[in-house]
């Protein structure tokens, strides 16, 4: 029965980010097919694709595709279907690490070049007149170069997913990832920037100066307290919109998913009790825009326990947040938060929220466990115990993911020239991803809409735009004309 349960365990937590293609040569028995999959189960694999390459009379080329839960599960399929008999397997191909070959992403020219005049247009000496007209009329940029649809995603490879410092090279495929993303879902040309060094006054005057090339800055992956200041240190001297999107992205969507999961407890925001695990960089940020958005009782917990202004042993940023929170002023550990509680946030550690305190907090309780790729809690133990559950996961519902948010969020920067980002653009981006889930289709497995929810980009940008105050049109000049 436990190999049974492992089996079980292992097929709920599958996903496509562990998926792998065996190679496998074998003979002609009708039934190798049935038996291939049917080991793959057994080993708590899930067979997603399974095709005949090359025949011969007396042997088959098959190629098996399958995910796992893991690296070291994946292994463990291999190995069991290596125990077949006449079955060998050729070779192994992680799926991933084959989409990642040559990189993600790539440049491509929006206009023809077939012949002298296309080029004469294109470049030199055509391309005189713009540049001069240009520098005649430096606010025309955006309209005819690709400042306009452009963002810079910028890291120093300190904080990269949930492998911490791993460095600016090693963060590049993410930083391609967030580029697609950005072209995926909101037609933005995004542009990955490692930067070599960690320094904040570095990072700083490097974004400064290759700024001129972009509408936007998405800060990412960087590492805080540090992040903190090199976010308000680039509002302060560009001209162009800075959206660290650890911060603000987590906090729009946990804000638009909040104020969904609230309607099914029927818990307006400024009743609700919320307790908030980590306060790092997406924790502060969210509790910032909670507190904006209309929350009144929210209290924070990390390494010291329950934030307490009165903690002088506190560091700046964390005695910042306590003066904020902690309205009661609570102390002890996150157990004593949670008493009586209606909401818990997670951004925090894998497995520091034992099943058996969601049972402690209010009758109606909501938890979002957002700690990726590990939760705070089993999210299978959750969901019997809670109203509603959400997690960072893409194999449960609720999904918390940033794509709802950023995409959108720079769309709208951009196509409204906006210069900054407010924290009134923040609250009304979670409000527009929340109205996409109408009272119709609302209930405790679905508070939150899919990334590939039509339209979703286009939502949130309008609810951006409709922020900023609009300048008068301007003509763009033809310096040079006859």
């Amino acid at each position: 029965m436990a190999d049974v349960t492992e089996s079980i365990q292992r097929a709920r937590a599958t996903t496509a980010s562990y998926s792998i293609t065996m190679r496998i040569h074998t003979g002609t028995d009708p039934a190798v097919i049935g038996t291939l999959a049917v080991k793959v189960a057994e080993s708590g694999g899930i067979t997603t694709a399974l095709d005949i390459v090359d025949s011969h009379p007396d042997r088959l080329v098959i190629d098996l595709t399958c995910s796992a839960s893991n690296a070291e599960h994946s292994t463990e399929i291999v190995a069991a279907v290596e125990t077949l008999e006449g079955v060998r397997v050729h070779k192994v191909s992680d799926r991933v690490f084959l989409l990642h070959l040559g990189g993600k992403i790539s440049v491509e020219s929006k206009v023809n070049l077939r012949n002298r005049q296309d080029l004469a247009m294109a470049y030199t000496p055509g391309v005189g007149r713009v540049s001069q007209a240009l520098a005649d009329h430096p606010e025309d940029v955006p309209k005819l170069t690709i400042k306009g649809n452009s963002v810079a995603v910028v890291t120093d490879g300190s904080a990269v997913l949930g492998l911490g410092n791993i460095g600016p090279m090693a963060a590049l495929p993410v930083m391609e990832g967030k580029a697609a993303l950005f072209k995926r879902f909101a037609d933005i040309d995004a542009w990955p920037i490692c930067i070599d060094t960690t320094d904040v006054d570095e990072i700083v005057r490097t974004v400064e100066l290759i700024a001129p090339g972009f509408g936007g800055i998405n800060l990412e992956d960087i590492a805080a307290p540090r992040c903190f200041e090199i976010e308000a240190k680039l509002r302060e001297r560009l001209s162009i919109p800075v959206f660290h999107d650890d911060q603000h992205g987590t906090a729009i969507v946990v804000l638009a998913a909040l104020q969904n999961a609230l309607r099914i407890i029927d818990k307006p925001l400024p009743e609700a009790r919320i307790v908030v695990s980590g306060g790092g960089a997406a924790g502060s940020a969210i509790v910032q825009l909670l507190l904006a958005a209309g929350a009144h009782d929210v209290t924070v917990s990390d390494r010291p326990g329950l934030l307490n202004q009165a903690d002088e042993s506190l560091t700046p940023a964390w005695s910042e947040l306590a003066r904020k929170t902690n309205p009661r002023g609570l102390t002890g550990t996150l157990r004593d938060g949670l008493q009586g509680a209606d909401v818990f946030i997670g951004v925090s550690a894998p497995r520091i929220l034992h099943p058996d305190w969601i049972d402690e907090m209010a009758e109606k309780r909501i938890v979002f466990a957002l700690a990726n790729p590990d939760p705070e809690v089993d999210i299978h133990e959750a969901t019997q115990r809670a109203t509603v559950v959400a997690s960072g996961r893409s194999d449960y519902p609720n999904q918390i993911n940033n794509v709802l948010a950023f995409p959108g969020v720079f769309r709208g920067l951009l196509d409204a020239r906006a210069t900054d980002v407010t924290t009134e653009m923040l609250i009304k981006a979670a409000a527009a991803i929340a109205s996409v889930v109408t009272d119709e289709q609302l209930n405790p497995n679905y508070i939150i809409p899919s990334v590939f929810q039509p339209d979703m980009s286009k939502t949130v940008a309008k609810a951006i735009v409709d922020c900023v105050p609009k300048a008068p049109e301007k003509s763009i000049p033809m310096t040079g004309a006859n």
